[in-house]
């Protein structure tokens, strides 16, 4: 067939134009989920931030004060993660047809900044300080300090194993280990708590040694090391949050296990003689966009064309729930085509089969 001159309208599940109407709820109950891990965080953030402020003033401790603008960030980035729940669930309109998804993604970007500046550069500064400091700390202080930090380290522990549990769950639902969905997550709020969470237990967990070394040997540059690497932690932390989301909002493909089954579907479609390509992005934890070439079986006549890719669309929809903006474009395929489809078709088995082998559970 010639290539058409407009490709079908866009269909959601239902088959009717999404603007306006409020976004999926299949994400619902794992926002709730998001939103309860995060409001611990926040809360067991707030208080140890106060906590470790107290105590760093008392001490003079500068792993102390470190791990308290550490606190900080963390607290200023749960609120900036709370607000991208809410926002990416506003309905789509005229300015933003395709939904406010992507809402995620920004706000996970400023939390990793967020987490660079007030966290890691503050450590640093704090670690540089300790190393030409030539103030004596009191015993009673350091003991105070060192109390200050195991409470916060129990209050750091429970938040991640509030987390932990919900990866758990997720993994369980994907059929995977918890490693791959940490690696696989689309939802950056989790992963953004995550990793606040274990960076914090490690983060006490060091400001406690240097704490402890300086209070035994009484040489205070233990305190500027653990200064040092609580920030070279907090700024590797940053990086990683940053560059994920960096990529979701530029605009990244499905994984490679949702395309092959995009694949298999429209490939198992009467109407479809080939896919010649197939182009994603996802635009929220729970929304993808789709645009495919298709070549049309020979025999479906032109009055039935859009039938038909509608009919395929509410298909693929009800099958691969993500996949809520679709875009068919009918094409008059040649034999390179073909090829170069066949090529990338092979490329994508192989992504998906790593994929799987590396989330497969025992």
């Amino acid at each position: 067939m010639t290539e058409a001159a407009t490709s079908a309208s866009q269909t959601t599940a239902s088959g009717t134009p999404p603007q306006g109407e409020a976004a999926p709820s299949d994400g619902t109950r794992q926002d709730g989920e998001t939103k309860t891990t995060v409001w611990v965080a926040l809360g067991a953030n707030l208080l140890i931030a106060v906590a470790k402020l107290g105590g760093g003033l008392v001490a003079g401790s500068p792993a102390l004060l470190s791990e308290a603008a550490h606190s900080v960030a963390d607290s200023l980035n749960e609120v900036f993660l709370l607000a991208s729940l809410k926002r990416s669930r506003k309905p789509a309109d005229a300015a933003h047809p395709f939904g406010y998804g992507k809402e995620r993604f920004f706000w996970s970007l400023i939390a990793a900044v967020g987490i660079f500046v007030t966290g890691g550069c503050f450590s640093f500064f704090q670690g540089f300080e300790a190393f030409t400091s030539s103030s004596q700390e009191t015993l009673t202080g350091y003991v105070v300090g060192l109390l200050v930090l195991f409470v916060a380290l129990l209050a750091e522990g429970t938040s991640l194993v509030r987390a932990l549990l919900q990866v758990r769950g997720q993994a369980r639902e994907a059929c995977r280990t918890m490693r791959a969905e940490v690696r696989h997550s689309e939802d950056p709020a989790l992963r953004t708590v995550l990793a606040e969470d274990s960076a914090a237990c490690l983060g006490v967990v060091l400001a406690m040694a240097g704490m402890a070394l300086h209070m035994v040997t009484g040489q205070g540059w233990y305190e500027g090391v653990a200064s040092l690497s609580i920030g070279a932690l907090l700024v590797y932390v940053a990086f990683v949050l940053g560059r994920g989301a960096k990529d979701q909002l530029i605009g990244v493909a499905a994984d490679p296990v949702l395309r092959r089954e995009i694949l298999d579907f429209l490939d198992a479609q009467p109407e479809i003689d080939a896919v010649t390509e197939v182009l994603t992005m996802r635009m929220s934890p729970d929304s993808v966009l789709l645009a495919a070439r298709v070549d049309l079986a020979p025999g479906v006549e032109s009055e039935h064309v859009e039938d038909a890719l509608v009919r395929v669309k509410r298909g693929l929809a009800e099958r691969c729930a993500d996949v809520d903006h679709v875009f068919l474009d009918v094409v008059d395929a040649d034999r390179e085509d073909r090829r170069r489809a066949r090529r990338e078709r092979e490329v994508i088995e192989r992504a998906a089969e790593a994929e799987a082998a590396d989330g497969r559970t025992d």
